[in-house]
């Protein structure tokens, strides 16, 4: 395989039970996986056998999922599980080289704190820390932080610009080199190469500096999901990895051309952001098998539950009040995820789906691309859009766990390492390396950078 060959990124995206709504309900699955640290020990330990990027662990501030009472909530399958900075430190050190990647709000945490933790992941993990930066989309998660209704889309997003240049003001509070340690002089860093931030805004005020040093990468990988306008521009400026959500072909390349021509319109190299569109995915030695696979699945799928989550996907907008056998009303605009409402009305209205062949449809990915089949047949389709300046890698969503992960790195991930279009070893221990990201300069270093160009 050639060292300059273009690879596929992958990412998995772990929730504890698999993405299938009704994943928990599976007779292989663990309902309360989402607690049992041994069972994550060995998920993650199965990704990073099967040489993925990174895992990717989701969450929210509060149980996020729509419902009107207990009764209706006690038919869901995702209520507890760990804090994932948590979860990710104590992975850490039962991995050498798979990345570990958490969600983080900008709206209902502090600046210093998320610098903080996410430093500490970094030298935990000697290098492979990741943050989701998310603003977060509902008014159940507002509610846990003295909030009636969550901020507006416009009014978290000036936040989270700014939330970003504190973050990244407070790991360069330390040169890479400040701390010497010298024992014999008493002098534990050199004072010319601390910054203290000193930051005052709209939104914060934090003087710094930060009590970690400056992290092993650098900067953590900035990881974001939104595809809203607001969000591609707050991608084009921060982030390194997107995740998205496209259905077809000409979706994803637009995206795709379009977030490469944002971060150019940034100033920063298109090539040093990797779109990874998640693909929900249900791999069988035959298409047969793959199709009993996610029968059974869709067989276990409570109504109540359907269309509680797909309410969630529209932005809470409730549709309780149509027949569920016609198709989908007209939908208001929403203050939850905009990009998504979009996306699954523009299924249903391309598809013809009733809103219950709608809620059935959204149970597996959620609006993301949807692959069945064989090894060989989920290949083609992931290398159609990878050739095809759709994709640079993408972020794989297990039908459910662990048997879906097994399947996919003991039967999808060979099939891409035959083809040549994935790893068979990691390039570095970093996961920058291992995206082929470079490492953020000093921020002076950057400024005298700019400065001379």
């Amino acid at each position: 395989m050639s060292a300059h060959r273009r690879l596929m990124k992958l990412g998995a995206f772990l929730p504890a039970p698999g993405h299938h709504v009704a994943a928990w309900r599976h007779p292989h699955a663990r309902p309360d996986g989402g607690l049992d640290f041994d069972y994550y020990r060995s998920l993650v330990q199965t990704a990073e056998r099967g040489k993925f990027d990174m895992i990717f662990l989701s969450d929210g501030a509060g149980v996020r999922t729509t419902y009107r009472d207990a009764e209706e909530l006690s038919r869901q399958g995702r209520m507890v599980h760990f804090e994932p900075l948590t979860l990710l430190s104590a992975l850490a050190v039962h991995t050498t080289h798979i990345g570990l990647t958490a969600t983080a709000s900008t709206t209902y945490n502090e600046p210093f704190n998320i610098a903080r933790k996410f430093a500490s992941l970094d030298f935990l993990s000697s290098g492979r820390s990741g943050w989701n930066v998310v603003t977060s989309v509902t008014d159940a998660e507002a509610q846990n932080f003295n909030l009636d209704k969550q901020p507006d889309h416009a009014a978290r997003y000036r936040r989270a610009r700014e939330f970003m240049d504190v973050v990244t003001g407070l790991w360069d509070s330390w040169e890479d080199d400040a701390f010497s340690y010298d024992k014999e002089s008493g002098r534990f860093f050199d004072p010319a190469k601390l910054h203290i931030l000193h930051h005052k805004g709209e939104h914060f005020s934090v003087r710094g500096p930060l009590n970690v040093a400056r992290p092993p990468q650098g900067y953590p990988v900035i990881v974001q999901a939104g595809s809203s306008a607001d969000g591609q521009d707050f991608a084009g400026r921060w982030a390194e990895v997107v995740f998205t959500a496209q259905q077809t072909l000409d979706q994803a390349q637009t995206f795709y051309r379009g977030m490469k021509k944002q971060v150019a319109e940034h100033g920063r190299n298109p090539d040093d952001v990797k779109i990874l569109p998640g693909a929900f995915i249900v791999v069988g030695r035959t298409r047969a098998e793959a199709e009993d696979k996610y029968a059974v699945l869709q067989d276990l799928v409570d109504p109540v539950v359907g269309l509680g989550l797909l309410t969630g996907q529209l932005g809470d907008v409730d549709i309780s009040g149509y027949p569920l056998d016609g198709p989908l009303p007209d939908l208001p605009p929403t203050e939850g995820s905009t990009s998504k409402q979009q996306l699954i009305y523009e299924q249903a209205r391309r598809e013809g789906l009733t809103i219950r062949e709608l809620y059935l449809s959204v149970a597996a990915g959620r609006g993301h691309r949807f692959l069945l089949g064989t090894p060989e047949s989920i290949a083609d389709e992931l290398e159609d859009w990878f050739v095809n300046e759709a994709a640079d890698g993408f972020n794989i969503m297990p039908d459910y766990l662990p048997d879906g992960l097994d399947a996919i790195v003991d039967l999808l991930v060979p099939e891409l390492q035959r083809r040549g279009l994935f790893r068979t070893e990691y390039e570095g221990t970093s996961l920058r390396a291992n995206l082929g990201l470079p490492r953020p300069a000093f921020a002076s270093a950057r400024r005298a950078a700019e400065v001379r160009a």
